[in-house]
């Protein structure tokens, strides 16, 4: 049994006298997997953007050992590389930091001068960086004082790089799917190659090839002879390739931004699991009439894996001793790449999703068709289908109930709301909303709110089954049951996996503009067909089954 991000021991410690608790995935190890480099001491350090936190693994124990913690200094580590010295070099990239931290363990800022930092390298006692962003730079910073080169601009998000065997720096332009090359010192930049498929980073192996991934479904992974240019390409299958590095026996280990997890991937495209893959958070979750179960999880559209088969399923899987053991239990199936969504809800067929990028959408899995339904809006979270076939959502950032018809005009149902998280209906066709900063639910009646349950810690996640109404109590890890008829309550389940890990306390900030920032915590509650309750574990990245006892 592995450690979890969440728990030491990797099992699941939610205690019911009511009910059966198991998960339907394995808990994810890693809060997503960026950039990967091996350091000094041979392990290989992963940077989670998601989490906030650098992790060192050991490719052959697999151990992970967690290096630059969530609470620390850094905020948003994608890429990291390892100086001369064994300083470590992080790109911090939601605020625009670089740091260093010494072989000690001590923390210096770097620069603050660097906008979306993301691709970094080290070249001998030298550092350089390039901008993930429309018009980004390439530029080299100095730890020991002094403002920062620009050797080049004009990138069109810039990413992973490395120098290659001819003293250039490699990097690659993944709005324009060319990879390109500058001398250190500066010079002309010189296009490599064109019509790479989505290229998010530059690697060289031992053997000086080029070797591009590329970051969609397939997991592509090109390796280029720069002597002659010829290309052969190979698919993966990992979802969401981010990095790669190779240790000295020239094996490559990749990481990916959609679901964690590590992997070697060998030159003909197959893959062993060093570190299994799961879910980032998950966020919002939903199941279908069929009883799949699907997650918003922030980079994508996921379900829950049958055993053994890779498809997406409900079926649960036993979470005892020995069942997280060798990366082979049930992970994840990734059905869309899709950025920062936060919520879903299924309803006849489609699926209609909430954004952190301030939109709504309506999306067919059948056809792989997606529908805008609004945009421009303020923290969209909680989305439920209205018994006359509208979405209602909770715009969190406005304290905001919204009602988008059919014909995809807005409407507001309530205003004046503190934070208003979830939204879920009952069979009388009433509106419930939780808010975790008031710590209650509330019913909209006619434009307002009626307090249902107060006194609560941080209700975010709703779902209505029967005449009771569920609610997942963030502050306090556990799952509350409301009866609709009386107000009573009682306490259905107890240390669920939500929130971050116990010890942990940090400020989330508040989200910038135009540049990727981290999913604001949510956990989402869902009923299945047969009634079972479906948690969102987002602490330790699996989904919980909550079922009555058989017999």
């Amino acid at each position: 049994m592995y450690p979890s991000r969440f728990d030491d021991t990797g099992r699941t410690r939610t205690t019911s006298d009511r009910l059966e608790v198991r998960r339907l995935t394995r808990a994810n190890r890693l809060w997503g997997s960026n950039g990967v480099t091996f350091g000094p001491d041979g392990r290989l350090y992963v940077a989670q953007f998601l989490a906030g936190q650098i992790s060192a693994v050991d490719p052959v124990s697999r151990d992970i050992e967690v290096v630059v913690p969530l609470d620390g200094p850094v905020e948003a580590p994608d890429d990291l590389a390892f100086g001369a010295d064994g300083s470590m070099y992080i790109a911090d990239l939601t605020p625009g930091r670089v740091w260093r931290r010494g072989p000690g363990g001590e923390y210096t800022l770097v620069s603050d001068q660097v906008s979306v930092p993301n691709g970094i390298t080290c070249v001998g006692d030298r550092l350089f960086v390039n901008e993930m962003k429309m018009n980004g730079r390439l530029m080299e910073l100095f730890p020991g004082g002094g403002d920062p080169v620009v050797l080049t601009d004009g990138l069109a998000l810039g990413n992973a790089m490395q120098l290659g065997p001819d003293g250039c720096l490699y990097y690659p332009q993944m709005m324009r799917n060319e990879v390109w090359r500058i001398p250190p010192d500066g010079g002309v930049p010189e296009l490599v190659a064109e019509e790479v498929d989505d290229p998010v980073a530059v690697r060289f192996d031992r053997g000086g090839a080029l070797v591009v991934l590329s970051r969609g479904m397939a997991g592509l992974v090109t390796r280029i002879d720069l002597a002659t240019g010829a290309r052969s390409v190979v698919a993966t299958g990992i979802v969401g390739l981010d990095n790669a590095a190779f240790d000295h026996e020239n094996r490559m280990f990749v990481s990916s931004f959609a679901s964690g997890g590590i992997a070697e991937v060998d030159t003909d495209g197959r893959t062993r699991v060093v570190v299994p893959q799961g879910f980032d958070g998950p966020f919002g979750i939903t199941v279908d009439l069929g009883g799949t179960v699907y997650a918003a999880d922030h980079f994508s559209l996921a379900s829950p894996a049958v055993p053994g088969s890779g498809t997406a399923s409900g079926a649960a899987v036993d979470s005892g001793p020995g069942a997280v053991e060798d990366g082979h239990e049930p992970g994840v199936v990734t059905h869309e790449l899709m950025y920062a969504v936060h919520n879903v809800t299924a309803d006849d067929g489609l699926l209609h999703l909430t954004s952190q990028l301030g939109d709504v959408r309506t999306h067919d899995p059948v056809h792989r068709t997606t529908r805008v339904r609004a945009t421009g809006l303020d923290q969209p979270t909680g989305i439920a289908v209205a018994p006359d076939g509208a979405l209602v959502v909770a715009e969190t950032g406005a304290g905001r109930v919204l009602r988008i018809d059919d014909a995809d005009t807005v409407s507001v149902l309530a205003e004046g709301l503190d934070h208003p998280l979830d939204v879920a209906f009952d069979g009388r066709r009433r509106c419930y909303v939780s808010d975790d900063r008031r710590g209650a639910v509330l019913r909209l009646e006619d434009g307002g709110a009626v307090v249902v349950a107060d006194g609560l810690g941080a209700p975010q996640g709703l779902a209505v089954r029967g005449d009771e109404l569920f609610t997942v109590e963030v502050e306090h890890r556990r799952l509350r049951a409301i009866s609709l008829a009386t107000g009573a309550s009682r306490i259905d389940a107890e240390q669920l996996a939500v929130g971050l890990p116990p010890g942990i306390t940090r400020t989330e900030p508040e989200p910038i503009p135009g540049v990727p920032g981290r999913p604001r915590q949510f956990a989402g509650l869902a009923v299945a067909p047969d009634g079972a309750l479906l948690v969102s574990a987002n602490g330790e990245g699996s989904v919980l089954r909550l079922t009555p006892p058989a017999g």
